[in-house]
C-alpha cells in the first residue's frame, strides 16, 4: 500500500484532502468545557421538616427513606445526612445498572413512603452531576439585603432570556422570611390573641393544588394561589372584618419586616453586600460560548443600572480552558517553525513544508474521531494533544531523514521514497504499538477516575493513529515530489554555507570521538 500511494499521487492527495475536510467540518462542533463529563450515577432526595432536630430527622425521615429504597436493584451506597430541619439522602447506583430505570425505581419508592410527618414538605428528588459550573457573577451594591435579593432575582430572569445561558441560580442568602411584630396594645384593643393572628395568616397565605379539569383536548391543573410575597401584601391581609364593612388589616396592628432566616449568613465582595449569580451548564453546552454570552450580558446590563451597583466575574472555571488552548496553539506553532527551520537547512523549503504538514493534518483528522467518540475540548484532552505534539512529529522526521539518506545514495526520488519508507517501517510501527499498549490500559479503568482519565488515552491514540496513516501513505509521495522539484533548482547560499559549516563540525566531532576511543 505504501508503494501504491507513492506511485499514485492522486490517491495521496485525495486522502489528505479528505482528512482535512473532515476535520474542518467537525472542529466547530466540538464542545469546549473545563473537564470531561463524568457520570456520577447518584440521586439526591431532600426532605424539609421545619423545626425538627437532627435526631428527629434521623428517626422520622432518614430511616423511612432507607427502609423503602433498600430493596431497589443496583444500589451501591445509601447515605442520609440529618441536619436541622432537613434530611439529604444520596443514593449511588452500581456502574452496571441502567440509570434511567434506577431513577424511576427510586422515585417510585419515595412516592410510596406513607409515614413521613404531616409537617414535612414534599421530597425533592434530583440527579447529581448533570451540570458543571461555568462562572459566578458577583452583584455588589450598598443597598438592603432584601432589595439586593430582589435585584438579583430580576437580573437572573433577564439573564435566562439570553440565548446560550442555560442555568442560573442566586446564592449568598439564607431562606427569606417575613417577621410579623405584633403590637400588644393593639391586640388588647381589638380583643384578639397572638394565636388567632397566626392562624389567620396561615389560612390566608396559601399556594395549594385544588384539582384538575379534564376536557377532550387536554387536562388543566387548578391551583389556589394566595401566597404573600412582599411586606405590602402582608399588610393588606384582613384580620378582623366588621358587620358594617369595617376591616382591621395586619398592617394596622403589626410591623412587617422583610429579612432572612439567618441574620449571620451574609456574602460580601470588596466589603460590599453581594449576591452571587452562579451560571452552570448542561452536558451538551459549550463553556466558552456561555462565558462570552455572560460577559456580553453584563456589559449591556451595567449600562442600565445605577453607578453604585457593580458586576464582577468570580470563580471563572472556563478561562483556564481558553488559556490552555492558547498554550497548545503556541506550542504547535513553535514546534512547526523549529522543525521547518531544521528540515529546510538540510533538505530545502518544499521538503520541510511537507514534513510539518503532518501536524495540522493529524490534528484536524483526529478532531473528526473525537467528535464521533463524544470527546470534548477540555483540560485533559489538551494535555493529551500536548503530549501528541512531540510523538507525531517523530514519525515524520524519521521517515523524511531515511528518504533523504536514500536520495543521497544516488537513487531516483521515487525509489528513494519507497526504499526509505520501507527501511524504517518496522521501527515506526514498533514505536506506535509500544505507545498503543502503554495507553490502552487506561481506557479500561473503572470508577470516576476511569471516566476522567479515559480522555487522555483516547485522544492520544486517535492522534498518533492518524499521524501514522499520514506518515506512511501521504508524506512519502509529497517528499519524493519535493525532492524531484528541488533537484531542478539551485541550492541557496545560506544552505550552502550551512552545509560547509556542518561538514566541518561533523569532521571535528568525529576526530574528537576517535581520540577518546583510542
Amino acid at each position: 500500500m505504501i508503494r501504491y500511494f507513492i506511485l499514485h499521487p492522486t490517491a495521496a492527495n485525495l486522502l489528505m484532502s479528505l482528512l482535512i475536510i473532515l476535520g474542518l467540518v467537525t472542529l466547530p462542533t466540538l464542545k469546549r468545557e473545563t473537564f470531561p463529563e463524568i457520570e456520577h450515577y447518584e440521586i439526591e432526595v431532600k426532605v424539609l421538616y421545619p423545626g425538627a432536630t437532627p435526631r428527629e430527622i434521623e428517626q422520622k425521615i432518614c430511616k423511612p427513606i432507607e427502609n423503602t429504597i433498600d430493596g431497589t436493584s443496583y444500589i451501591d451506597e445509601i447515605r442520609c445526612e440529618s441536619r436541622q430541619s432537613m434530611a439529604i439522602a444520596t443514593i449511588k447506583m452500581q456502574e452496571q445498572g441502567d440509570f434511567v430505570q434506577f431513577n424511576d425505581d427510586i422515585r417510585s419508592a419515595i412516592d410510596e413512603v406513607e409515614n413521613f410527618p404531616d409537617d414535612s414538605e414534599e421530597p425533592i428528588i434530583k440527579e447529581l452531576g448533570r451540570t458543571q459550573d461555568v462562572v459566578t457573577v458577583a452583584l455588589s451594591a450598598n443597598i438592603p439585603k432584601p432589595e439586593l435579593k430582589d435585584l438579583a432575582e430580576a437580573i437572573k430572569e433577564r439573564m435566562l432570556r439570553v440565548p446560550g445561558i442555560p442555568l442560573v441560580s442566586v446564592e449568598g442568602f439564607s431562606k427569606r422570611q417575613f417577621q410579623v411584630q405584633l403590637a400588644q396594645d393593639k391586640l388588647r384593643l381589638y380583643g384578639i390573641s397572638l394565636q388567632s393572628v397566626a392562624h389567620i395568616i396561615a389560612q390566608q397565605n396559601l399556594d395549594l393544588p385544588t384539582g384538575e379539569i379534564q376536557t377532550a383536548d387536554r387536562d388543566y391543573q387548578i391551583r389556589f394561589n394566595d401566597e404573600r410575597r412582599s411586606p405590602s401584601e402582608f399588610k393588606d391581609l384582613v384580620i378582623i372584618k366588621g358587620d358594617h364593612g369595617n376591616e382591621v388589616r395586619l398592617g394596622d396592628i403589626a410591623t412587617i419586616i422583610d429579612s432572612f432566616e439567618k441574620a449571620e449568613d451574609k456574602a460580601t465582595y470588596n466589603n460590599m453586600p453581594t449576591a452571587f449569580l452562579k451560571i452552570r451548564k448542561n452536558s451538551q453546552d459549550d463553556s466558552l460560548r456561555i462565558l462570552e454570552q455572560v460577559k456580553g450580558f453584563i456589559q449591556q446590563e451595567q449600562q442600565g443600572l445605577p453607578e453604585q451597583v457593580f458586576f464582577n466575574l468570580t470563580q471563572d472555571f472556563t478561562s483556564i480552558v481558553e488559556d490552555r488552548i492558547a498554550l497548545l496553539i503556541s506550542n504547535a506553532w513553535q514546534g512547526l517553525l523549529l522543525v521547518f527551520a531544521v528540515m529546510w537547512l538540510f533538505f530545502g523549503s518544499r521538503y520541510a513544508f511537507w514534513v510539518v504538514m503532518g501536524l495540522p493534518v493529524s490534528f484536524l483528522a483526529s478532531a473528526f474521531l473525537l467528535a464521533q467518540w463524544g470527546i470534548s475540548i477540555n483540560m485533559l484532552s489538551m494535555v493529551a494533544l500536548l503530549l501528541a505534539l512531540g510523538i507525531l512529529m517523530d514519525d515524520a522526521i524519521v521517515i523524511s531523514e531515511s528518504i533523504g539518506k536514500h536520495i543521497s545514495l544516488g537513487k531516483t526520488s521515487i525509489q528513494a521514497a519507497i526504499d526509505g519508507t520501507m527501511a524504517v517501517k518496522n521501527g515506526v510501527l514498533s514505536s506506535y504499538i509500544t505507545t498503543l499498549c502503554i495507553f490502552t490500559g487506561l481506557l479500561f479503568l473503572n470508577g470516576d477516575i476511569g471516566q476522567l482519565l479515559y480522555t487522555i488515552p483516547a485522544v492520544l491514540i486517535s492522534v498518533i493513529s492518524i499521524s501514522l496513516v499520514e506518515a506512511f501513505l501521504i508524506l512519502p509521495h509529497h517528499l519524493q515530489h519535493s525532492l524531484q522539484k528541488s533537484s531542478e533548482q539551485p541550492i541557496s547560499k545560506v544552505r550552502q554555507q550551512f552545509a560547509l559549516y556542518f561538514e566541518k563540525l561533523h569532521l571535528k566531532v568525529n576526530g574528537w570521538v576517535k581520540k577518546l576511543i583510542v
